[in-house]
């Protein structure tokens, strides 16, 4: 096995007290460090999710090589008589919390809806046994679940937002993350990760987490130039199938689950470089040619269409839209704007749907909702942490918005016509619409409702 050293360069020296205002562990805590103990445990959907499953985690410098157990589930304990051993790569990293290896495994001849039991090793040493099921082979009716950014006081705030999406979609099949999972405004901070799968918990192992990039997942290591490079915790901890172009292929790319065709595009490099908005506008026409799918869904991180104040991203408008259009994306699915909109453009008539776009957050970082937005989009939402669930069945899909409270706050059905068209059917909000509480002015006059840095260990 190949051991690949990857050194994280930092543009800035962190200091404890930046770390503490965006995470609850305090200056001078260790607290995330890699140990002997397998962590950072994540299922990842490959291309072929009825026969392959990606599983990735973080361990000590000590333990060199990636191998985990697997077998079908049983009802009894003897798990190991039947476990077949699998080996993949491993990757160093080095940052704030020192030394770690991450490791990555691609198990391959799997059955389609088959319940699976796997452990990955440590350092002289196993995690728990943990469990997930293939996807079916074709079509068959499932519930996924979508979150806007976390980005902020992760382990303090997005917890119970992730725990609340899986209390209400307990059989849910995938887990979406429409970028800006953490911050690294700072810099490389690993905390900020630590938090996130501690937020995630045993969710993270068990269903699968289809994860795009945001601009929070880009830091500018070099204070003299403009250009900004992808964080290298996201590559090491999240495999995906490396079907986009090159050289986005860590970001890029498409997967085909149950009749869906999800696709995960990175608007962050669209907006850096207009060429890659081109690049990828190129590789996904091709995707959307040859799609035989029942459904797609396409998320990134950046709207299509704006919903706070002083934002616009005219670039994606002009090379993606026209392609969502032409091939009938369905749902699209956002961050970024740390608010809440829908928007829906118009189908071949005024009677027809064309694509739903969404826009959400689950963080505690809020904005304002700009004047357009109120007057174009219905319905809106400020200062509401939110999680989606979307029930994906043959000739419709159910959508539901609801608050980390469980308050049902949006909520709409697509349904598929005999002559593929689509009519919205939209439901009832069990909610008033929401704004801004925070009385504080200053940070309202600034566009905000709550600042990412109000929510630290200090608070």
């Amino acid at each position: 096995m190949m051991l690949r050293q990857y050194v994280a360069v930092f543009a800035l020296l962190v200091s404890g007290l930046v770390q503490a205002q965006n995470t609850l562990v305090p200056a001078g805590v260790s607290r995330y460090q890699a140990t002997a103990f397998p962590d950072r445990i994540v299922l990842t959907p490959t291309q072929t999710p009825a026969h392959s499953q990606f599983i990735n985690w973080r361990t000590n410098h000590a333990v060199v090589l990636a191998e985990l157990e697997l077998t079908e589930a049983v009802d009894g304990p003897g798990l190991h008589q039947t476990a077949v051993r699998f080996e993949g790569n491993t990757q160093a990293l080095q940052t704030d919390n020192g030394l770690a290896h991450h490791h990555q495994v691609l198990v391959t001849g799997l059955q389609p809806d088959t319940l699976y039991a796997y452990r990955v090793r440590g350092q002289h040493t196993w995690s728990e046994w943990l469990q997930f099921r293939t996807a079916h082979a074709d079509f068959v009716p499932f519930q996924f679940i979508y979150f806007g950014d976390a980005q902020n006081a992760l382990k303090s705030h997005f917890s119970r937002v992730a725990r609340a999406a899986l209390l209400q979609a307990p059989n849910a099949s995938l887990m979406l993350h429409a970028g800006d999972l953490v911050n690294s405004r700072y810099g490389i901070l690993d905390n900020e990760w630590g938090e996130w799968f501690d937020a995630s918990g045993w969710q993270a192992r068990m269903i699968n987490q289809l994860v795009t990039t945001g601009n929070h997942e880009y830091v500018q290591l070099d204070p003299a130039s403009d250009s900004r490079t992808l964080v290298p915790q996201f590559p090491a901890q999240f495999s995906v199938p490396g079907n986009g172009p090159t050289p986005l292929q860590d970001t890029v790319f498409y997967v085909d689950y149950q009749g869906v065709r999800f696709i995960s595009l990175n608007s962050t490099e669209a907006l850096m470089n207009e060429a890659m908005a081109r690049l990828q506008a190129e590789w996904l026409e091709q995707v959307l040619q040859q799609n035989q799918a029942r459904w797609t869904v396409v998320t990134y991180h950046h709207p299509m269409f704006s919903v706070s104040k002083g934002r616009d991203n005219e670039r994606l408008r002009h090379y993606w839209q026209p392609l969502f259009a032409r091939y009938g994306v369905d749902l699209v699915l956002q961050g970024h704007d740390h608010v809440y909109g829908r928007n829906v453009s118009e189908g071949k008539n005024a009677h027809q749907a064309g694509t739903v776009y969404l826009v959400s957050v689950a963080g505690p970082k809020m904005y304002l909702v700009s004047d357009d937005a109120k007057r174009q989009m219905q319905p809106v939402a400020e200062d509401t942490q939110l999680f989606q669930v979307i029930s994906v069945e043959e000739n419709q899909l159910h959508y539901q918005a609801l608050t980390a409270t469980g308050r049902l706050y949006d909520a709409f059905s697509l349904q598929r016509q005999a002559d593929g068209s689509k009519i919205l059917q939209p439901g009832s909000s069990l909610v008033a619409p929401r704004f801004c509480e925070n009385p504080d002015q200053a940070t309202r006059e600034a566009g905000r409702c709550w600042q990412g840095d109000a929510f630290g260990a200090g608070e």
